[in-house]
């Protein structure tokens, strides 16, 4: 009875409010203490999961078979195969060796299909160049790519796919594309019937 008298009587006066005002800050400084693991358990689990899941996740080309296109997703149609002079450019070819493709500078570039690279680097007018060696006299081209973005090297063995680098503006291009080119026995051929029989219609 004589305890409730004395703390009715200190929260009267001033000094009695300021140490039960003290006491209350130390007990909540206490109890947040306390709590502080139980409240940053969730957040250090949410922190750890989500470190191990990829920022950024590379979209694999569509395929069909051993076969797959190029690039991934939609892209704009350029040149393709044939006569195709261009208005405004005197290094371009008229007769266009090849299928260009584009999806914008930076772009990743994947193999068509699998084998054996035989060039990686500086060819001829096609700049930042991967040639692939696909058995039977039948190679692919993927020309004007960024230098240093080539992710393979002369002899690997690799499977449609594969990265190769990205779209660039490298040697005789007029803008961020990519050359796709397909030779049969040293001979270019059309990609657009090659990779229709493959089931890979190009625009």
């Amino acid at each position: 009875m004589a305890a409730p008298v004395i703390a009715a009587a200190a929260l009267n006066s001033r000094t009695g409010r300021k140490i039960l005002a003290g006491a209350l800050v130390v007990v909540a400084l206490v109890a947040a203490l306390a709590l502080t693991p139980l409240v940053s358990i969730p957040f250090a689990v949410a922190g750890s999961a989500a470190s191990s899941v990829p920022t950024k996740v590379e979209a694999i080309p569509v395929a069909s078979g051993e076969w797959g296109f190029p690039l991934s997703g939609g892209y704009s149609k350029g040149r393709g195969f044939g006569y195709n002079p261009v208005q405004g450019c005197g290094y371009c070819s008229t007769n266009h060796q090849g299928y260009d493709m584009a999806q914008g500078c930076g772009a990743t570039i994947y193999a068509a299909g699998p084998g054996r690279v035989i060039t990686a680097g500086s060819w001829q007018g096609y700049g930042n160049t991967v040639r692939i060696d696909h058995g039977g006299e039948l190679v692919t081209l993927y020309g004007h790519m960024q230098w240093g973005s080539l992710r393979v090297s002369v002899g690997d063995q690799i499977a449609a796919g594969t990265p190769l680098g990205a779209e660039g503006n490298t040697g005789q291009s007029f803008g961020c594309h990519l050359h796709f080119e397909v030779q049969k026995s040293g001979t270019p051929v059309a990609p657009e019937p090659f990779m229709a029989g493959l089931g890979l219609p190009l625009k």
